[in-house]
């Protein structure tokens, strides 16, 4: 089994330029507002969800999942596009959002295109669209192959896979306490992404091995095959999917249920 360390220079700088911007808005908005909106627990939130995608692009499971296991490759994707992003939409709740870019950036993007580029990806409907877009698109067998085998591909698959979570978590969790959908509709927005990543797992657990850049690995770990390894990337998809998106799905229904229950006339 693969066990070498990736340490490409783009993730590393990504991340560390991640980490100083968190780093400067947790010092500043401290020291405006002390502990009450930037809490330690935000930042280990926050520290958590880098670390677990930075470790999805350095650590053995990439070469794992390019070269032998399409389950150690749908780990990668589900670190990068749903886990590790959940964790960062979770650690800049609250203020901590505005404060990410110092002013002179801040003034920058709210000036300049940036800002047209931004509010169009904040709309509910680009969100999810882009999120159906990317697990629907990249898991076509011909896209998958065609990323494995270009390594500049792979890296805007990578992106997306980042993107793409990011902004369906920033529309669940409403980080910034704007949100843009009531909580009922937070909920079906989860939902359908739930929905939607159950056809996937589904379809990879009920159809022969899709991927040919699999089909031909001789030395594929643990002795499974290639309907084997799939299998699991489903089954693996599919209990990582309930235990995010079915959690908030929960959360945002008790939620919904809670604010519309008092407005409900008493039977009788």
């Amino acid at each position: 089994m693969e066990s070498t360390w990736s340490f490409e220079p783009l993730p590393l700088v990504v991340a560390a330029v991640a980490a100083v911007l968190y780093a400067q808005a947790f010092a500043r908005l401290r020291r405006r507002a002390g502990a009450v909106h930037a809490r330690p627990f935000d930042a280990v939130l926050f520290a958590a969800g880098l670390a677990i995608s930075l470790l999805a692009l350095v650590s053995p499971v990439d070469a794992i999942g390019e070269e032998q296991l399409l389950s150690a490759h749908m780990l990668q994707h589900l670190a990068l596009g749903d886990l590790g992003p959940l964790l960062l939409v979770l650690g800049v709740r609250g203020p901590l959002g505005v404060f990410l870019l110092p002013p002179p950036l801040l003034r920058i993007v709210a000036r300049g295109p940036l800002r047209r580029i931004v509010s169009a990806l904040a709309r509910p409907v680009v969100a999810l669209g882009l999120w159906l877009g990317t697990i629907g698109g990249w898991h076509v067998p011909a896209a998958y192959d065609a990323a494995i085998a270009h390594p500049a591909l792979h890296a805007v698959e990578h992106a997306t896979f980042a993107l793409a979570g990011v902004l369906a978590w920033t529309q669940i969790v409403a980080p910034a306490r704007r949100a843009l959908l009531t909580v009922g509709q937070r909920a079906v927005f989860a939902f359908v992404l739930l929905l939607a990543s159950s056809v996937l797992s589904e379809t990879l657990v009920a159809l022969h091995p899709l991927y040919p850049h699999y089909l031909h690995v001789d030395d594929r770990p643990f002795g499974w095959s290639a309907a084997q390894d799939q299998s699991r990337a489903a089954l693996l998809m599919m209990a990582e999917q309930i235990a995010t998106l079915g959690t908030a799905v929960t959360f945002l229904v008790r939620a919904h249920v809670e604010r519309v229950a008092p407005e409900v006339p008493p039977a009788g």
